[in-house]
């Protein structure tokens, strides 16, 4: 079976570099210093017995791979065991996460159905006042940063307009500027991304020989080129998926949003091992899955592949 041969090991490759990537994080994350004393700093008269105490209290004194163990098996039952200073970690990442996927999910969609359209539509116009027009515009998209088109939309929208809260998430309205913003920001790099594609698409011979059938421009276009430069966009998106992650982290805190990134910050001014590692985990291992399905829609895509 060519087609489970492929996603088996892909598979297994995504599981090795879970394993790897908590490793990594696990071991970084315990040279930044001791939680048990930056928790007592503040006090006087600390002893190394009371430093000591803290320590048997949250495991701290046990060796590296002995908390290791424990925090993966308590991972894959989902037991996250507890924070130094916020009670389970468990609920904390749902709600973080829950809200991240959100906005996520809704910024990639305000910006596939800006981008595939626009860049359709230059490619197909090449050289057009309109292909200008759009390229300048993802230009211009690109040379902003996300943290500044964040606050000019607030300072518009929330403070002048007063059309949006500036933050929050206390209603759905609170979701839609960070939203845009990070839509709009994804846009601006994957307009090209469809143009370019499709300008490669439109210039294969199969094009060519579909036109010469008389077949309508509308068939050529979507039916044909379109699919076969739909692997080029679903990789790149794949790829953007860890890019999008790491940039909420400050639309996140840019507008009071409750996500990973809001939790991670949070977790790394007070040093607390057990959160910050959780969260940067989960969010390893949600861009390996994200990628792991982008290799399975090959399958569908490609047919080589399935030959192969």
């Amino acid at each position: 079976m060519p087609i489970l041969s492929y996603l088996s090991k892909r598979a297994l490759q995504a599981f090795f570099v879970i394993i790897v990537v908590s490793l990594l994080v696990a071991f970084a994350i315990r040279q930044t210093g001791d939680p048990a004393t930056m928790m007592l700093s503040q006090s006087s008269n600390v002893t190394q017995e009371d430093i000591k105490n803290i320590q048997d209290a949250l495991g701290l004194n046990q060796s590296f791979w002995v908390q290791y163990w424990h925090f993966m098996k308590g991972l894959l039952v989902g037991d996250m065991g507890n924070s130094f200073f916020r009670g389970p970690i468990a609920p904390l990442i749902a709600d973080a996460l829950k809200s991240s996927a959100l906005l996520a999910f809704l910024s990639l969609g305000i910006s596939l159905v800006i981008s595939i359209p626009l860049g359709i539509y230059a490619a197909c116009h090449k050289g057009s006042w309109a292909d200008q027009l759009i390229r300048v515009f993802s230009l211009a998209g690109l040379s902003f940063p996300n943290f500044w088109l964040g606050i000019m939309f607030m300072l518009l929208f929330a403070v002048t307009l007063r059309w949006l809260p500036a933050s929050g998430f206390d209603t759905w309205s609170g979701l839609v500027l960070p939203a845009i913003t990070m839509g709009l920001i994804l846009t601006a790099s994957n307009v090209r991304l469809v143009r370019t594609a499709m300008l490669e698409a439109l210039s294969k011979q199969h094009i060519m020989v579909a036109r010469a059938k008389g077949l309508s421009e509308h068939s050529v276009v979507y039916k044909h080129a379109l699919r076969n430069s739909a692997i080029t966009i679903v990789t790149y998106l794949g790829l953007q998926f860890g890019a999008l992650m790491g940039g909420m982290v400050v639309i996140e805190m840019v507008f009071n949003w409750p996500g990973m990134g809001t939790l991670a910050i949070e977790a790394i001014s007070q040093r607390d091992y057990p959160i910050l590692q959780t969260t940067i985990t989960v969010l390893a291992i949600m861009i390996v899955l994200i990628n792991l399905l982008v290799d399975c829609a090959y399958v569908i895509l490609d047919p080589r592949i399935r030959l192969g």
